[in-house]
C-alpha cells in the first residue's frame, strides 16, 4: 500500500515538475492550429483547381454556343433558296460583316472531320498590344448540298481576371471561416470545457493529508462524468491508504521506540555492573553502539514515512537565518573537537514558507554531514543568501552523485551515520520545493540547496 501511494504521489510530482520544464499549450490552442493550416492548404489549392474547372466549363460552353452558330447559319441560307450567284455575294457580305467568322466553299476532297481547338490573337485595332484567346470551330456544312467550310472563333475570359478573382473569394472565405472559427471556439470553450475547469481547480486545491472529502461538478459530458468517477475512486482509494499508511507509522513508533529504549536502558544497568570482564564489556558496548544506531534509523524511517505521506505542515513563516545561528551554535563543540576553522556569510532576515521542524533537521544534517566528512584541521563554509543555502568542506575525492541522495549508501568508510542524512535532505526539499544539488571543485564538496 506504501508503494502504491509512493508511485501515485511521484506521478503528481513529476508532472507538476515536467510543466515548468516543457512550455505547455491549451488543448484547444492545440486542436485549431493543426484545422487552420489544413483549411489554409485545402484552400490555396482549391484555387488553381477552380481555375481550371471553370475555365473547362467556360470552353464547353463556347464550344456548345459555336456549334448552335454553325448549323443555325446553315439552316438559315437553306431556307433562302438562293441562287448561286446570290449565294455567293451573300457569303462574302457575312463574311465582311461577321469579323469572327468565315465561310469559304471547299471541293469534296477536302471534307474532314470537325475541329475544335484553342488559339491566341493579337489586336491590332488597340494600341496596347494585347492577346486574347478564342475558342475556335471548323465544320463543314452543306448549303444547297455544296460543301463549304464553316470557321468561327468566340473570345475566352481573361485568364488572369478569372483567377484574380477566384483568388479574392477564396481569401475571403478563408478569413471568414478562420474568425468563425476562432469566435466559435471560444464561445463553446467556455461552456464545453467548464466541467472540466472545475474539476481540475478542485485537483489543484485538494490535500491528501486533509482527507476531506473531495466534490466535483455534475457534467452531462460522457466523458468528463467518466473522469470525475474514476477520479472519485482513486482519490477514496489513495486517502484509504494514506490512513493506513498513517497508522503504520504512528504505531511503529510508539511500538518499536519502547522496547529499543528498554533494551537501551538494560544495556546501560550492564556497563555498570562492575563484575563484567573487559570482554564482555566490549562486547556490550558494541551491543549498545549498534542499539543506538538502530533506534537512530527507526527514528529516520519513521521521519521518512511521514515526509512522503505529507504529515507536516508547510504553511510556516520561518526565520531561516535564526534557524542556522542556533544549529551553528549548538553543534560548535562539534567544530572545536575536530579543530575545523568555520566560515560564514549569512544574510539577514531570510524568511521562507514550510515547516521549522523539518528546516531545522535539514540544517543539522547538512552541517554534520560536512562535519563527519571533514579531517581535523580543514575548513567548512556557511553562506545563506535571499535564494541559496549552500555549505562547503575540504576533502580529497569526489562523490559518487548516482548514490548521494540514496537511501543506505555508503560513501565513506564512516559507520557511524545511518544512511538516511542526504536522504531526508533530499526529501525535505522536496516537500518544500527546493533543489538539492552537489558538485567537487578545488577539493572541496559544495552542496547547495536553491530556497
Amino acid at each position: 500500500m506504501k508503494l502504491r501511494l509512493h508511485i501515485t504521489c511521484e506521478i503528481y510530482t513529476n508532472f507538476y515538475n515536467l510543466s515548468f520544464i516543457i512550455p505547455l499549450k491549451p488543448l484547444l490552442n492545440k486542436t485549431t492550429k493543426p484545422f487552420i493550416i489544413y483549411v489554409l492548404i485545402v484552400l490555396m489549392i482549391s484555387i488553381p483547381v477552380y481555375y481550371f474547372v471553370v475555365d473547362m466549363i467556360w470552353q464547353n460552353e463556347l464550344d456548345e454556343h459555336n456549334q448552335i452558330i454553325v448549323e443555325k447559319t446553315a439552316y438559315e441560307f437553306n431556307r433562302l433558296n438562293l441562287s448561286d450567284q446570290e449565294l455567293d455575294k451573300s457569303l462574302a457580305l457575312w463574311n465582311h460583316i461577321q469579323p469572327e467568322t468565315n465561310i469559304e466553299r471547299i471541293s469534296a476532297n477536302r471534307v474532314k472531320k470537325d475541329t475544335v481547338y484553342t488559339s491566341e490573337k493579337n489586336l491590332p485595332f488597340i494600341s496596347e498590344h494585347k492577346t486574347e484567346r478564342y475558342r475556335c470551330l471548323k465544320k463543314v456544312i452543306y448549303v444547297q448540298n455544296k460543301p463549304y467550310l464553316f470557321t468561327i472563333r468566340t473570345n475566352i475570359e481573361e485568364s488572369h481576371e478569372t483567377i484574380g478573382v477566384i483568388a479574392m473569394v477564396t481569401v475571403f472565405f478563408f478569413v471568414m471561416i478562420v474568425v468563425g472559427l476562432l469566435y466559435l471556439n471560444r464561445r463553446l470553450s467556455a461552456s464545453i470545457w467548464k466541467p472540466f475547469r472545475d474539476t481540475l481547480k478542485q485537483l489543484k486545491s485538494f490535500k491528501l493529508n486533509s482527507q476531506a472529502n473531495i466534490e466535483f461538478p455534475t457534467s452531462d459530458t460522457k466523458e468528463f462524468e467518466e473522469l470525475n468517477q474514476s477520479l472519485y475512486k482513486l482519490i477514496e482509494h489513495n486517502i484509504s491508504v494514506y490512513k493506513t499508511q498513517k497508522e503504520f507509522t504512528e504505531n511503529a513508533s510508539h511500538e518499536l521506540q519502547t522496547p529499543l529504549a528498554i533494551i537501551k536502558n538494560k544495556l546501560d544497568l550492564l556497563l555498570q555492573d562492575k563484575d563484567l570482564t573487559e570482554k564482555q564489556y566490549q562486547i556490550v558496548e558494541d551491543m549498545n553502539r549498534a542499539l543506538t544506531r538502530s533506534s537512530r534509523i527507526n527514528k529516520n524511517l519513521l521521519l521518512l514515512a511521514k515526509i512522503e505521506n505529507s504529515q507536516f505542515d508547510n504553511s510556516e513563516n520561518i526565520s531561516f537565518d535564526d534557524l542556522l545561528h542556533q544549529s551553528i551554535d549548538f553543534l560548535q563543540e562539534h567544530f572545536d573537537q575536530k579543530n575545523i576553522v568555520l566560515q560564514k556569510q549569512i544574510s539577514s532576515n531570510i524568511g521562507v514558507n514550510g515547516n521549522s521542524s523539518l528546516t531545522e533537521v535539514l540544517i543539522n544534517n547538512l552541517i554534520i554531514n560536512a562535519i563527519r566528512h571533514t579531517s581535523p584541521g580543514g575548513s567548512i563554509s556557511i553562506q545563506l543568501t535571499n535564494s541559496v543555502f549552500e555549505i562547503t568542506n575540504s576533502g580529497s575525492e569526489k562523490l559518487n552523485a548516482d548514490l548521494l541522495f540514496k537511501r543506505f549508501s555508503k560513501l565513506s568508510a564512516d559507520h557511524n551515520g545511518s544512511g538516511l542524512g542526504l536522504s531526508i535532505i533530499k526529501e525535505i526539499c522536496k516537500f518544500h520545493h527546493w533543489t538539492i544539488s552537489y558538485k567537487f571543485e578545488n577539493n572541496q564538496h559544495i552542496f547547495i540547496v536553491n530556497l
